[in-house]
């Protein structure tokens, strides 16, 4: 009896080990495919700005699109805002938009980040963080420079710097 009550524990814990690192590694990788690439179409989303007012990408089409995702809570994010913002108002004649997605924080530390900061293109909520899983995000900032046409040309991870943002922009709109 002593000899099986020992095996059975060795199973359970087996069993225990096997689930477990199961459960972790499903979670860790549940989207397997990563971010969406060069070529592709990113995922669709409707998101709400802090007015309530409903935004989904298909809005974006024939226009040069910056889609940014970052967070009050990213150095990177902080850091990369004012070249955004700089950006923004530079094309402002131009079939060309920036839209800022921010990782569901609270209507007011995004309003004062706003303020702080001039933030003038649009800001939409990802509340439930849907839209930052169909994208496989991993790391902030995360921004994706999207074509007329609604295909990737090409996502860049970590903050930019005004360098790279300006090549980038420049030629997604002579895209």
């Amino acid at each position: 009896m002593k000899k099986n009550r020992r095996l059975i524990q060795v199973l359970i814990f087996l069993g225990v080990l096997v689930l477990g690192g199961y459960a972790i590694g499903n979670s860790l990788f549940a989207n397997s495919g990563g971010l969406p690439g060069k070529g592709q179409t990113p995922p669709s989303f409707a998101l709400l700005d802090l007015d309530g007012q409903t935004h989904r990408l298909e809005d974006y089409k024939g226009k040069a699109l910056v889609l940014n995702f970052w967070g009050t809570f990213c150095p990177g994010c902080v850091t990369e805002t004012p070249d955004l913002e700089e950006q923004y108002k530079k094309h402002a004649d131009k079939p060309f938009e920036i839209v800022g997605v921010n990782l569901s924080e609270d209507k007011l530390a995004i309003r004062n980040f706003i303020e702080q900061y001039g933030v003038s293109y649009t800001i939409l909520q990802d509340d439930n963080r849907q839209i930052e899983r169909a994208y496989g995000l991993r790391s902030y900032p995360t921004t994706f420079f999207v074509k007329p046409d609604g295909t990737i040309m090409d996502v860049f991870i970590g903050p930019m710097g005004k360098q790279d943002m300006d090549e980038r922009i420049t030629k997604l709109l002579a895209s």
